[in-house]
């Protein structure tokens, strides 16, 4: 369920930063990011693209609201959304990647299936 972690943020900071994550996601198939930011962004992605697959113009005026560019969500519903289309979920996969050299904060990369 997300919203349930933190991250260590105020939350109108902490909502950018999950829209940034979910655009840029979005925008190119995979993102490295540390792993709860990826677990946070995982099921936010799934509901866009869960949006995508409807088609409906209330949901491209849903995913609108959220996603920060409109170029994204032309390519959501045009083609990542069709693509999934008989798939009932588990559209993205965590892949661990270890630690990060810096802080040692364990990294994640994020991927469409």
């Amino acid at each position: 369920m997300p919203g349930q972690r933190k991250l260590g943020r105020p939350t109108d900071q902490r909502r950018a930063m999950l829209r940034n994550l979910v655009t840029s996601f979005l925008e190119n198939g995979k993102i490295e990011t540390t792993e709860t930011r990826a677990k946070e962004t995982r099921s936010l992605a799934e509901k866009m693209i869960t949006l995508g697959k409807e088609g409906t113009i209330h949901a491209r005026r849903q995913a609108l609201a959220y996603i920060t560019k409109e170029d994204v969500v032309k390519k959501l519903f045009d083609e990542i959304g069709p693509n999934y289309q008989e798939r009932q979920g588990g559209y993205t996969r965590i892949i661990k990647a270890g630690p990060r050299r810096g802080d040692g904060a364990e990294m994640a990369i994020l991927e469409l299936v």
